[in-house]
């Protein structure tokens, strides 16, 4: 019983981890967007894009997907430097 309770909790505090650093990529996107955009105009809609559905699956709940698609976004800003 105490090794359930131990897992719940761990899964709960590691579920509001996942919600924590949404915003934190979501605000370095824009910084980067904002201070050393792509130059390539199709780059720079694709990582908006990108961007926009991380917030909506972060909003929605979906933690996990919303950090792949925010670090894909962030992965290109990247690698268009």
């Amino acid at each position: 019983m105490r090794r359930l309770f131990l897992f719940c909790s761990t899964l709960l505090l590691s579920t509001s981890l996942w919600a924590m650093h949404c915003p934190q990529d979501m605000a370095k996107i824009d910084e980067m967007l904002k201070t050393d955009p792509p130059a390539d105009a199709e780059v720079l809609a694709e990582v908006k894009r990108l961007r926009a559905e991380g917030e909506q699956l972060h909003n929605a709940g979906n933690h996990s997907e919303s950090m792949k698609v925010l670090d894909e976004a962030l992965n290109l800003l990247q690698a268009s430097e």
